[in-house]
């Protein structure tokens, strides 16, 4: 639902690279379902976190930004490149199989929070790419680190509500969705001027 509201909002003539991205997210998710956690969570400290990250929030939608990027800047699709199109398209038949295997568990922070974590990473990181490439040096920088922290931010953010500390995890959360919630809003306010 999100991507189509994305697409409302960032209409573009020509996307290239969606339909490869729905296969390649499709192998991952596959496969990802068949092999479980690559990442033991363990109890409620370092392992967990990391198994949030890797298994669960960072990871599943990194991977997807990290190899759109590439194939983008080596001009493999023809087209208007748009990252996070492509992440978002990727990450449908992993939210499908993942929503299906976590609606037993009756969890929200699986089912709701989860899902907001990973559009916040595919369009938070996608905009702090944007400003690297029209920037100065110390804008860069500061672009460098948040691009770092927003997966930081959303691994942590489901840890701290897994290990119900609220508030932590209400301040990481914040952290890692502020940045898509001004890049959509910019976009849509953009979007209602046309």
């Amino acid at each position: 639902m999100f991507y189509l509201f994305w697409r409302s909002i960032n209409a573009e003539d020509t996307v290239s690279g969606e339909l490869w991205a729905f296969i390649c997210g499709s192998i991952v998710a596959i496969v990802h379902f068949y092999f479980g956690r690559l990442i033991d969570p363990g109890g409620f400290g370092f392992h967990r976190w990391l198994s949030g990250a890797i298994d669960i929030v960072s990871l599943p939608v990194v991977l997807p930004l990290i190899i759109s990027f590439i194939i983008f800047k080596a001009g493999l699709f023809k087209g208007t490149a748009n990252i996070v199109n492509f992440s978002l398209v990727w990450l449908v038949p992993g939210t499908i199989i993942k929503a299906i295997s976590w609606s037993s568990l009756n969890d929200p922070l699986l089912l709701v929070v989860v899902p907001i974590l990973w559009a916040a990473i595919a369009v938070g990181v996608p905009f702090f790419i944007a400003i690297i490439q029209d920037s100065r040096s110390y804008v860069i920088v500061l672009a460098i680190l948040a691009i770092l922290i927003i997966p930081l931010a959303a691994a942590s953010s489901y840890w701290a509500l897994y290990t119900h500390r609220s508030l932590l995890g209400v301040l990481f959360f914040l952290a890692a969705t502020a940045p898509m919630l001004v890049y959509v809003t910019k976009l849509y306010l953009q979007s209602q001027e046309h």
